[in-house]
């Protein structure tokens, strides 16, 4: 998929978006209920009267990011509603820049390319948020520090096929679909197999061979317990800090020539609401500072393998750490 396509695609995903607002979630939502106080965030109540919304994707990482952001700013002294699980990726971003919401944690790879149609990484992560925040002011839209978080694509093979086919880079899966074309399976969601920082753009860097068939889209959940398997699919599109990727002893095959951009994740805030209340920044700072790779592994593998509730793991953790405390 080229430049063109990739910003037509977006531009008609952001008018359905747009058209959708009213239907995905965006006009209803829970107060968060919760009796929490400030620990060592938050003292003074700085957010005092203020009346907030926060949003996310519908994947259990994104969630579990926007009951964090939530729940900082109940303890700030906020009313807060609660409009995550929003479906697709255009949806939530397009209620932080419309307003409909005040913030979210969103990916700086996903923005760079996917909201603002570039079509080559930025190398260095610093780098890529810098590129981000200064593009995206424009659109109404300010980043706050990214996390070291970096929540990028893998192909994942189980032991027994690594060790088959001798897989440890994305090389060496473009060499078993020229020499093996029948064992090259991939399991993937739809929106990978179309992204240019999916399939098209990690096949034609890599110089992938692959069947016409061979991708096999299913829901990214299931992507997991099917590679585990290795039946039918003999590889899997993962996100890396997927907490499945330890709980099933899946192998994260190297990004050799380094495709995939960095997806770190960072507050992303209705400048608006960031010029209202100027505080939400240090608000989040040492929380995003927190939010590592391995702790979100962590904590998507309490969700997503042990069947917690995201909210419940999201407060528990903000207690933990000593940010907020209950009462």
């Amino acid at each position: 998929m080229g430049l063109a396509q990739v910003r037509t695609a977006v531009a008609g995903a952001l008018l359905l978006a747009a058209a959708a607002l009213s239907g995905c979630g965006l006009t209803s939502g829970s107060p968060l209920a919760d009796s929490v106080r400030p620990g060592s965030i938050g003292k003074g109540r700085p957010l005092k009267g203020a009346q907030l919304t926060v949003t996310s994707k519908e994947f259990t990482e994104q969630i579990i990011l926007g009951q964090i952001m939530g729940l900082v700013f109940k303890a700030a002294g906020a009313e807060v509603l609660d409009r995550t699980n929003i479906q697709g990726s255009i949806g939530a971003r397009e209620a932080v820049k419309s307003g409909a919401a005040d913030g979210m944690y969103e990916y700086t790879g996903t923005a760079w390319i996917t909201y603002l149609g570039h079509t080559k990484r930025v190398v260095d992560p610093r780098g890529q948020w810098e590129a981000v925040r200064e593009a995206d002011r424009r659109n109404g839209i300010t980043w706050l520090p990214a996390a070291p978080l970096n929540n990028t694509y893998a192909l994942v093979a189980n032991q027994s096929n690594a060790e088959k086919y001798r897989l440890r880079t994305l090389s060496d899966v473009a060499r078993l679909t020229k020499k093996d074309p029948g064992a090259a399976t991939i399991c993937g969601g739809s929106e990978f197999s179309v992204r240019e920082d999916g399939l098209p753009g990690v096949a034609k860097t890599y110089g992938f061979a692959l069947r016409r068939g061979n991708f096999k889209k299913m829901d990214d959940g299931v992507v997991y317990t099917q590679v585990a398997k290795g039946a039918a699919c003999s590889l899997g599109v993962a996100a890396t800090t997927d907490g499945r990727i330890p709980q099933l002893k899946l192998k994260v095959l190297a990004d050799d020539r380094h495709f995939f951009p960095n997806y770190n994740a960072a507050p992303e805030m209705n400048s608006a609401t960031l010029r209202k209340y100027p505080a939400i920044a240090d608000l989040l700072a040492p929380i995003t500072k927190r939010l590592t790779g391995a702790e979100a592994q962590r904590l998507n593998a309490r969700v997503d393998v042990d069947g917690e509730d995201p909210h419940e793991v999201a407060k528990d953790w903000l207690m933990r750490q000593g940010f907020i405390r209950e009462g």
